[in-house]
């Protein structure tokens, strides 16, 4: 209604402490969330008059005046869930790729700005800057934020199936703080049951899925007795959730019959190999370095090759997955991953290349601020150094 996220989100909070103040004294409202929206617009419209530039703020105050008239009544939509309808609102062609993505994730999806900055891997200050200039497009060229009609979900899907994917990351590898925030896991994987069933015959909203069912079904077994992280070949793998991983191959499966595969049903097909191995020896590596080669293809991306860099070290040696790591870190793009640097001193150290090995942890350690992750790299570096002495 505003054209303006800053307006918006200082009305809607205003409205909240008004809720707090209100209900506790006269109750709950039939229609809380209406009673909401309803205070928020007019908290809006008394900001608005209090402007200087009140001639400038007419026509908005003219739109406020007319959707208070038509009332508080939700239009009709085919999407079934607020949060997915809000979802697919957020995700404005006008807009870059990017820059929708990132501001869903901020409004939407719970993250805050480090959170997101981490996401693209990029700098704090460099997202925030892209933010800044995104709500102000909004705003200057009064983009129109409406519910899209069911013909222009499509062309919203793959930023819609982006957000749902970077909020279960953040969930499943957070930025601080415990390891895994379930509830930010349980959301993306409900989301995207939504989105399966509003979109059926779109395999890689299937894709998708499958993808968060398989990573999700290991969460017991990520971190050990004392909250340590367990690698994923050192995990008890009688910990995995069957009924997760049975659901999220079965998954794999419908979205792997169209072709070409796309890149959530390639990464589903991934993950869906480490879950059929019984234990870590079993795992097909060749056959993953294969899926990532088809993935880079489909979606080129620096945390795709260096994951692709991991499969080729477990199949055809750490040699052969440092070289490409190492192309990496000349290219630069990761050069502010932890995983980057984490990733290249395991393989120097099963190289026998300790001295660097150990720079690479300490780099990995200053681009972390995960206390697991952390402790388990400082482990890590202590082990090297222990060895290194004896």
């Amino acid at each position: 209604m505003l054209g303006d996220f800053d307006l918006a989100e200082e009305a809607v909070q205003e409205a909240f402490v008004m809720a707090l103040r209100r209900w506790p004294e006269q109750g709950v409202p039939d229609r809380p969330a209406a009673w909401i929206t309803t205070v928020a617009r007019r908290k809006a419209i008394d900001r608005l008059r209090r402007e200087r530039r009140l001639t400038e703020k007419r026509a908005d105050l003219a739109a406020l005046a007319r959707d208070e008239d038509e009332g508080d009544e939700v239009q009709p939509t085919t999407i079934p869930d607020d949060r997915l309808r809000l979802i697919f609102t957020c995700c404005h062609p006008a807009l870059s790729p990017e820059a929708r993505v990132a501001l869903t994730l901020r409004t939407l999806g719970g993250l805050q700005t480090p959170q997101i900055a981490r996401a693209f891997v990029t700098s704090e200050q460099a997202m925030q800057q892209r933010l800044v200039r995104a709500k102000r497009k909004i705003r200057d060229a009064r983009i129109p934020y409406a519910v899209p009609a069911d013909h222009d979900l499509p062309e919203r899907l793959r930023s819609v199936l982006s957000a749902l994917y970077l909020i279960f990351n953040e969930g499943y590898l957070a930025s601080s703080g415990e390891l895994v925030q379930g509830e930010l896991c349980q959301e993306a994987i409900r989301l995207a049951r939504v989105l399966v069933e509003l979109m059926p015959d779109e395999p890689e909203a299937r894709g998708l899925l499958a993808l968060m069912l398989l990573q999700h079904s290991r969460r017991d077994a990520r971190t050990g007795p004392d909250g340590e992280l367990v690698l994923l070949p050192d995990q008890d793998r009688s910990l995995w959730n069957a009924d997760e991983i049975a659901e999220g191959l079965s998954l794999t499966r419908q979205a792997r019959r169209e072709q070409p595969s796309g890149p959530y049903a390639l990464q589903a097909a991934i993950a869906a190999e480490h879950a059929r191995a019984a234990a870590a020896e079993d795992t097909d590596w060749e056959w993953i370095a294969a899926l990532y080669d088809r993935l880079v293809a489909v979606r080129p991306s620096p945390v795709i090759e260096l994951n692709r860099a991991v499969a080729v070290a477990m199949a055809e040696g750490p040699a052969a997955g440092l070289d490409f790591v190492e192309r990496l870190m000349a290219e630069g793009s990761l050069e502010r991953y932890h995983l980057l640097h984490s990733t290249r001193a395991d393989l120097l150290a099963r190289l026998g290349r300790q001295a660097e090995a150990r720079s690479a942890y300490r780099a990995a350690l200053e681009l972390t601020a995960n206390p697991v992750e952390r402790s388990f790299l400082a482990r890590r570096l202590d082990e090297i150094s222990a060895a290194r002495g004896s």
